[in-house]
């Protein structure tokens, strides 16, 4: 059997925290070994905000009160992840004093450092806080010179197609007249 088949039939084809169905996907949960037993099957809306794709939703995230005393050791690591980020809410706290973890998971569960870290979310946005995506078209609010060519985009220019910059929020790749840039977010509205 595959793996994936191995996961579904483990969790009865549900989301192994929110319980959601459809459109499920594996989650090697860091640091994986490769090993089934460090996998977990999720829903996207449970991935995207792991991911740290999404802003988290706290009332998405309540799913955890349950899935919390899973049996298998991979969603206990990521339950008590997500419950450390939702920390500050008085329901995550109350579940994550609950929550028991011994030596061994715990050492995996700290592993990634994601535990020190808040709920907020880096996300790129555009100079009006709308967020960006792969793909979007925005238009540019500033007339901007580009370096090391003769190309002045003017304002109102819209650029199709947008790549985001993975280590940079303020950044994103677009094509203006034939030339592939970068360009900072603050300098852009979305687009429809």
């Amino acid at each position: 059997m595959k793996q994936e088949e191995l996961l579904a039939k483990r969790s009865g084809n549900k989301c192994e925290l929110c319980e959601a169905t459809g459109s499920l996907k594996i989650y090697e949960v860091p640091p994986a070994t490769g090993n089934m037993d460090d996998a977990i099957l999720v829903c996207p809306k449970c991935l995207a905000q792991i991911e740290k794709k999404e802003e988290l939703d706290s009332a998405h995230w309540q799913c955890l009160t349950t899935s919390m005393w899973s049996e298998e050791p991979a969603v206990q690591v990521m339950a008590w992840r997500m419950l450390n980020r939702l920390r500050n809410e008085s329901w995550a706290a109350e579940q994550l004093d609950m929550l028991y973890l011994d030596d061994e998971k715990l050492n995996w569960a700290k592993a990634s450092g994601d535990h020190e870290n808040d709920s907020s979310v880096e996300l790129h946005r555009d100079c009006y806080g709308a967020i960006l995506q792969n793909g979007d078209n925005v238009v540019l609010t500033k007339s901007l010179d580009v370096k090391g060519s003769t190309v002045n985009a003017k304002v109102g220019t819209v650029v199709r197609n947008i790549r985001l910059v993975p280590d940079n929020k303020e950044q994103i790749e677009g094509r203006i007249e034939g030339q592939q840039i970068v360009i900072l977010t603050k300098y852009l509205r979305k687009q429809g």
